[in-house]
């Protein structure tokens, strides 16, 4: 379950940045209780946030800072440069960044309810290695240092990880050793085995699902053909079904053609029979990105993952991504807190009046970019005092809270017909 992220110059994000899914005060009715107690309070955790904001504001740049650090966990050890080298993006727009680490960072609960365990794993790397790594338990809620590493100030003796108190157990020398400068050490151990360390080496593996309008739909589709053909579950082909008819695309059931092993969606015939049409040559599109959406989504709502997406509006129609949310949200349709983060365009998400909209006032995030080129994300509390029965839709549209562009009502076809004068006065 994910607490927060935090990123520094990855991408259009510069100054650090914070993604918080924990529940607050204006919580109003999707929290869900962890089990977990911090500074005497009970804490909540949010199964869905949306992140609102102009086109090129850095909203999928979030996105992509999370599964760049997936990619990292899993990753470092075996695939990236033997011989040295670090493949990661800083901000681009001031040079100064190239010389400054980024840093990537989540705040974890692991576990069963009852036995969960807070973690605070992160890195911070350069061009060449990784600068910092490390990696906090709270098994009774006081914090354990299990490790902490630190290339620019070697400590105990030149040492440069430091492994305080018997929190962590087994080897760790050895592994130390076999930590070239620019792999991390959580995937070393995690190659290794190491029982404790590979609990949360295991969440990056399976975590961070990230799903893109217009993008991997054929690897997806196949993905989810795959999962419909070989589940020995039948409840997940009935969900599957359920979900492709109340979409409300004229489906009726599904089945995999034996030939070619492609999907075969059923549609009501005018003589009462059904018949399938050809997946790929004329499904719609939004078919195809609602079936190709359908694996991921079943898959973490089974595994209690988290899944990424972005552009959630782009390929869904705003009723059915609202329902998608809502989905999330539901205690029985979620029962393991599976959490969705999502990117979007779409003020009506915000809905006019509490009982319409999906989302808690807690669960809205804003992206800006500054004209410099810098990403801020903000929470919608944040921007000014937000009143529940506050119209969001219609006062995010009218910019009272900021992440939408600055531009006038009519202002492109005025610039455009200036250009023209232009050209016809020079000509």
């Amino acid at each position: 379950m994910l607490l927060s992220f935090r990123v520094a110059n990855h991408r259009s994000i510069r100054d650090e940045q914070e993604l918080s899914l924990v529940a607050t005060e204006l919580n109003e009715r999707t929290g869900r209780d962890t089990g977990v107690r911090s500074e005497g309070k009970q804490v909540s955790c949010l199964p869905a946030v949306g992140i609102f904001g102009a086109n090129a504001s850095g909203k999928s740049n979030l996105l992509s800072a999370m599964r760049f650090m997936r990619k990292a966990v899993r990753e470092s050890f075996a695939e990236w440069d033997k011989d040295g080298g670090v493949p990661r993006e800083p901000f681009t727009l001031a040079d100064e960044a190239r010389e400054e680490t980024s840093l990537f960072e989540v705040d974890l609960l692991l576990g069963s309810r009852g036995k969960r365990v807070r973690y605070t794993y992160g890195f911070e790397l350069s061009d060449e290695r990784v600068e910092a790594e490390w990696l906090h338990a709270y098994p009774s809620g006081r914090k354990q240092e299990w490790f902490d590493r630190d290339a620019g100030r070697p400590a105990d003796g030149g040492d440069e990880f430091v492994f305080r108190g018997s929190g962590l157990r087994g080897p760790k020398e050895s592994y130390v050793a076999l930590t070239r400068p620019n792999s991390l050490f959580l995937t070393v151990a995690a190659a290794m085995n190491h029982p404790q360390l590979t609990a949360v080496h295991r969440w990056f593996r399976d975590n961070l699902w990230l799903v893109t309008a217009g993008q991997d739909v054929e690897a997806r589709t196949r993905w989810a053909r795959n999962l419909l053909m070989h589940t020995a579950d039948d409840d997940m082909r009935k969900r599957f079904v359920t979900l492709l008819r109340v979409a409300d695309l004229g489906i009726t059931d599904v089945s995999v053609d034996a030939d070619t092993g492609d999907p075969q969606l059923l549609h009501r015939a005018s003589d009462g029979r059904d018949k399938p049409l050809d997946f790929w040559k004329q499904e719609s599109l939004g078919t195809h990105a609602w079936f190709a959406f359908l694996g991921p989504l079943l898959h973490v709502l089974d595994q209690g993952g988290t899944l990424l997406a972005d552009e959630l509006d782009s390929s869904l129609h705003p009723l059915l991504a609202a329902e998608v949310i809502r989905l999330f949200q539901d205690r029985e349709s979620n029962p393991r807190t599976a959490q969705l983060i999502f990117t979007t365009h779409d003020a009506t998400l915000l809905g006019p009046s509490v009982a319409e909209r999906p989302l808690d006032r807690d669960q809205v995030w804003i992206t800006l970019k500054s004209g410099t080129g810098e990403t801020e994300l903000y929470p919608l509390t944040a921007a000014r005092k937000i009143r529940n029965d506050e119209n969001l839709e219609r006062r995010y549209l009218h910019g009272h809270y900021g992440g939408i562009p600055r531009i006038t009502t009519g202002e492109v076809a005025r610039q455009l017909a200036l250009v023209e004068e232009g050209r016809k006065a020079t000509a």
